[in-house]
């Protein structure tokens, strides 16, 4: 690193400098990969093709070549000091239309991998991150029952050839956005808008997971294997009781909804407040699957959301714009409220252990003379690594922390627009440069490494 006095400050006395506390970098497949030859399409390669959804209307065809430039990202990633990195595998790149190994991808992901692990860099697999195959959406995708039994399918062929190079999986990242942002609002791939495929998505995402968590659980038992659910904690404009149980039916119809299935085998009460024509379709079963015992919990977590009394009848809560100070993606910086929902989940429910998966900020990052002061990502990181520890002071069994993300990348629905990377990406030339918070990223996992050897 160029400058070792610019550094993050781990809390004095915090477990988080302990050797077991993981720290790591994460990034996703569509989003960086590229070598989109050497797969199949995806729903993100067709929404990306569909006018008005990306808004600097590009792909993710090149991204940041991560596919080619992988041996030099994987120097990039041990240049950080990190003790882990969390990627995931693109489904259409290892399974052809047939449902059979795509063994040319396969080898991609070995190769990466093993390279990973002679650097002595644990991995953190995710198996799906958004990227379902075309031609399966193209018989239903997530509305269709079908869906999740293809995908534990997937999961039961890939994760044999991967033995002894992945230390963790997670069957989803952030089903959420896959089903709300995806089949329900419609912004995201592959773009429905429809609060019964919304809701039908969600459970068939679920079912999913429960399905892949069996195969886990035979196939590859020494890894630690797990979900990974974005939050978003729901506060109320004002203390009014109106304005209090918006917020709690948001938190339930935007978070719980996820989390309450596995950890208790039931939808939140919300569910309750849905005409029965949008509520999913649960078969018996369903939710004995889905509340099988998962090894972790992986959180994701950037901003918070306020809510009012609706004012229309029929719908459950009312989303109120997001308050200032801002990060570049408009989202509110308020690290109070990250420990604020450690928290609440550590009361209310029964958790395995805890791996904050995501959290970081887009910035609007200027390049000048080869560098990049991101002081604002900086004071971000900062200020959430205390809330972090706040938590863990207050009992929060929490084993890791994954900045997002490694590098700028093709950001969904935003296209390039906006970085988020402790590394800036020049998408002309596909030169990385490590920013200041990368920098002091490294500097503090480099201090934490030398502290251990006292």
């Amino acid at each position: 690193m160029t400058n070792t006095t610019t550094m993050l400050q781990l809390p004095t006395n915090s477990t988080m400098r302990r050797a077991d506390f993981t720290f790591g970098v994460a990034t996703a497949s569509f989003q960086i990969e590229g070598g989109a030859e050497h797969r199949l399409p995806c729903i993100w390669d067709t929404f990306c093709d569909t006018p008005n959804t990306i808004a600097d209307s590009s792909n993710g065809l090149v991204a940041c070549d991560h596919f080619n430039r992988w041996e030099e990202d994987v120097e990039l990633i041990a240049s950080l000091n990190v003790d882990a990195y969390r990627l995931s595998i693109s489904w259409p790149r290892v399974i052809d239309k047939q449902g059979n190994i795509n063994f040319e991808g396969v080898a991609f992901y070995t190769r990466l991998l093993q390279a990973l692990k002679d650097r002595g860099i644990r991995t953190f697999v995710t198996l799906y991150h958004w990227d379902l195959p075309q031609h399966i959406e193209d018989r239903g995708g997530w509305v269709n029952r079908n869906t999740a039994f293809l995908y534990a399918d997937y999961v039961e062929q890939l994760v044999p050839h991967f033995a002894g190079l992945v230390d963790s999986y997670a069957t989803f990242n952030e089903p959420f956005c896959s089903a709300f942002l995806g089949y329900e609002l419609g912004v995201h791939a592959p773009g429905h808008c429809s609060q019964k495929e919304g809701r039908q998505a969600a459970h068939h995402i679920l079912l999913a997971h429960g399905l892949a968590m069996q195969v886990l659980r035979k196939l590859t038992p020494h890894t630690m294997n797990g979900i990974v659910l974005n939050f978003t904690p729901c506060y109320s404009n004002t203390d009014t009781p109106e304005d209090i149980v918006a917020a709690i039916n948001a938190d339930e119809y935007h978070n719980l909804w996820y989390l309450m299935p596995i950890m208790t085998g039931h939808y939140p009460n919300v569910l309750n407040q849905l005409d029965d024509s949008v509520k999913p379709n649960v078969m018996p079963n369903d939710m004995q699957l889905i509340s099988g015992p998962i090894d972790f919990l992986g959180i994701n977590f950037y901003t918070r959301r306020f809510y009012a009394q609706p004012s229309e009848p029929t719908k459950l809560f009312e989303e109120l714009a997001h308050r200032p100070p801002y990060t570049d993606m408009g989202w509110e910086i308020y690290p109070e409220s990250f420990t604020k929902l450690l928290l609440d989940l550590h009361n209310r429910f029964n958790l395995p252990p805890i791996y904050i998966t995501e959290n970081g900020a887009a910035m609007p990052d200027v390049i000048i003379d080869g560098e990049v002061h991101d002081d604002d990502r900086l004071a971000y990181y900062q200020s959430h690594l205390i809330a972090l520890d706040n938590a863990i002071q207050a009992g929060v069994n929490i084993q890791g922390y994954f900045a997002w993300s490694l590098m700028d990348n093709f950001e969904w629905a935003e296209g390039y627009v906006k970085r988020f990377g402790l590394v800036y990406v020049d998408y002309e030339t596909q030169k990385r440069t490590i920013k200041k918070s990368g920098i002091a990223y490294a500097n503090m996992l480099d201090a934490k490494r030398l502290d251990l050897r006292k």
